[in-house]
């Protein structure tokens, strides 16, 4: 018989149970489950709702409950349902009636809402700690790269000389937005529901800040009816995984690129690549494709969530159970990228010969040779024409700016020197840019050093309140 079953007269068809059931999914939360229902038997018996004797009774219990389960001697039950329910069954079967009144002044509605965002706050936890991981193979490689000269690009079109590490520290830039969003995510998800029981709280007198006290929680919910049909959280957790598999996805792509032939930017370490089944010549970037295609199913829950809760009426609605299935593979996912991706980062070879040899193909230098004119008081937008018209004249000619003579250059103005030279090399192109953001050396080694300074900070004062 199910726990709610005093007013049904038939039990739930097979095809319900397969149906109704959310085992499958939601036993991942089954530690969640137990120290939510220890704290709130806790309060019970502080508040004099059940004896003392009763809640140490029913808190050993669910601890060896707890022991069964890590230890594999559960099974666990589709007639429960879920594992709130499944763990009240196994309480039950273990101490009788008094396991019965462990679901005083409470529902699954504010169970549920406890467990996922318990569950939750751990995950945001763990894929931060992940997140400055691959932070951490950034910096490393960043300080080898400092000045390794690269072309970057626009339209992929080669644009302005760089260099390698300016452009890792991009994706820095980019991995710092998305631990900040994750440790705004965790403030709202770090409220406690557990009290607002089915939609309107209770008759009893309980204490609510207690339990909020035994999980570790910051505040707790102030809407009893919007604590059980609040899915936000998930969603804007949905949402900042999805950002971070962007982020992870635009990389690949650039990584993919850059392994090619037609690159050879670099090479990956052949314990993160893979072979043809039919080439034998060929070592594939299966890492970096895997990522960015994994990227859509990231994407593809975020929009599952919101659909499944832009009609729901207030309060809980069983739609509401689809979050779990969708934020859990959401987390999986991302779990399983950011190492892998890290690690192939690590091991890959840089072919700093290569990415030089790009910059003297595209005429990555005509600005600093159109700012050359302007700092000798031609206005911008005629040195960008006589630019235009100077890099027509080579593409027809077959030459680049910086094998021009300074007989040619003087037929597109006569402001040209001998001092042209320095400002078309790309070494010295790179360098000149010595402005907060820019690529040269100086700029690239203070951004860093600001890096390694943030990962200090994060690792060892880290905003994430863990008890």
């Amino acid at each position: 018989m199910k726990l709610w079953g005093g007013r049904f007269e038939k039990d739930t068809s097979e095809e319900l149970n397969d149906f109704n059931s959310s085992i499958h999914v939601d036993s991942r939360m089954y530690l969640e489950d137990i120290s939510g229902s220890i704290a709130h038997v806790t309060m019970l018996s502080k508040c004099n709702i059940i004896s003392k004797k009763d809640s140490d009774l029913i808190v050993n219990a669910l601890k060896e409950i707890l022991m069964d389960i890590e230890e594999n001697k559960c099974r666990f039950s589709k007639d429960a349902e879920d594992i709130h329910m499944n763990i009240e069954t196994l309480l039950i079967e273990k101490i009788g009636d008094v396991g019965k009144k462990l679901h005083t002044a409470r529902s699954r509605n504010d169970q549920v809402a406890l467990d996922i965002r318990m569950y939750l706050k751990k995950e945001i936890r763990n894929i931060s700690e992940l997140l400055l991981n691959l932070q951490k193979v950034l910096l490393d490689l960043g300080r080898e790269n400092v000045k390794t000269i690269m072309p970057g690009y626009t339209h992929l079109q080669r644009a302005q000389g760089i260099t390698f590490s300016h452009h890792l520290m991009a994706y820095s830039e980019m991995f710092k937005r998305d631990y900040e969003r994750l440790e705004d995510c965790y403030k709202r998800v770090n409220s406690m529901p557990l009290g607002s029981a089915a939609l309107a709280t209770t008759t009893y007198s309980i204490d609510r800040n207690l339990v909020k006290e035994l999980l570790d929680f910051e505040s707790v919910t102030k809407n009893s009816i919007d604590s059980v049909s609040d899915r936000d959280f998930v969603i804007e957790l949905a949402n900042d995984l999805s950002l971070i598999m962007m982020h992870l996805s635009r990389f690949s792509e650039e990584i993919i690129l850059w392994c090619s032939s037609e690159f050879s930017f670099l090479s990956l370490d052949d314990e993160y690549s893979t072979g043809s089944s039919i080439m034998p010549q060929k070592k594939n970037p299966d890492v970096a494709e895997l990522v960015r295609g994994k990227t859509g199913r990231v994407y593809g829950n975020l929009m599952a969530l919101l659909t499944v809760m832009k009609a729901l009426p207030l309060a809980y609605n069983k739609d509401m159970q689809e979050d779990k299935e969708l934020i859990f593979d959401s987390i999986d996912t991302v779990k399983s990228c950011l190492p892998i991706f890290g690690a192939m980062l690590k091991t890959c070879k840089v072919n700093k010969d290569n990415m030089k040899k790009a910059c003297y193909e595209g005429f990555i230098n005509a600005t600093d040779l159109a700012d050359y004119l302007c700092k000798q008081g031609i206005p911008f937008r005629d040195a960008h024409k006589i630019l235009g018209e100077m890099v027509s004249y080579c593409i027809n000619n077959e030459k680049k700016l910086e094998e021009l003579s300074l007989s040619e250059l003087k037929d597109f103005s006569k402001i040209f020197n001998n001092d042209v030279y320095e400002v078309l090399d790309v070494n010295n192109s790179v360098e000149a840019r010595d402005i907060i953001g820019g690529p040269s050396s100086k700029q690239i080694n203070l951004l860093l050093d600001e890096l390694e300074n943030y990962l200090k900070i994060k690792s060892e004062h880290s905003n994430f309140k863990i008890k």
